[in-house]
């Protein structure tokens, strides 16, 4: 397994400009695989529970340069753990959430990275702002000054065509230029997490600066 694990990490990598972050989502991978992952050069790691990822950071202390993303949906009794885990948080999706998130960062002396979870069309399976709901938040956002939020994170709707997809990316890319162009010291959208392994190639076409690859690399899970 581990030279295919290799074959398909060189092989992605090989399609990815060095300006794109590629984040193996290892949630429902074991240790092994991932130490496997890390042996082929892959550095951030993808998770979403906050329990499966704190059993694997155990399992893989020594790997002190792994980088760790929480990509999945936090709820905010979650929160204290997921700053304790994760040094990147991509799914802060309401202003609440992030409110409490700033406090508890101050408490425990982390400035974590984060991602603001936008939904560019409407879609009842996703959590995140509207674009109206977070340019109406930015300015309450910009008072979190123990969070570094320095990306836009958005997943389109399942169903859409390529050329839908892309729109939903490249609309994400505009809105981290409009607020980019309102010079809120707190508020640096540099970052745009966007693109799996379905549609990566699009998000890539349209500015992504992180992928959030899983079945691609590790094959499917069970």
């Amino acid at each position: 397994m581990s030279s295919s694990i290799d074959e398909h990490i060189a092989n992605i990598r090989a399609t990815l400009p060095s300006s794109v972050r590629l984040i193996a989502v290892s949630k429902q991978v074991s240790a092994e695989m991932i130490r496997l992952a890390y042996n082929a050069g892959i550095r951030d790691f993808g998770e979403s529970r906050i329990q499966e990822a704190a059993t694997k950071q155990a399992q893989l202390q020594d790997l002190s340069d792994i980088t760790w993303h929480l990509i999945g949906h936090l709820q905010s009794n979650k929160a204290k753990k997921a700053l304790e885990l994760f040094e990147w948080i991509h799914s802060v999706d309401n202003l609440k959430l992030a409110q409490r998130l700033n406090q508890l960062a101050q408490q425990l002396g982390v400035t974590p990275k984060v991602c603001l979870q936008v939904k560019i069309l409407p879609d009842p399976q996703k959590s995140g702002w509207t674009v109206p709901e977070l340019l109406a938040d930015l300015g309450e956002l910009n008072q979190c000054q123990f969070l570094q939020i320095q990306g836009l994170m958005t997943i389109p709707p399942l169903g859409l065509t390529e050329a839908e997809i892309l729109h939903v990316f490249n609309s994400t890319h505009d809105l981290a230029k409009q607020i980019q162009l309102q010079n809120l010291p707190n508020v640096q959208i540099q970052e745009l997490s966007m693109g799996m392994s379905g549609d990566y190639q699009l998000a890539v076409q349209a500015g992504a600066t992180m992928v959030r690859l899983g079945t691609i690399l590790f094959g499917d899970r069970q």
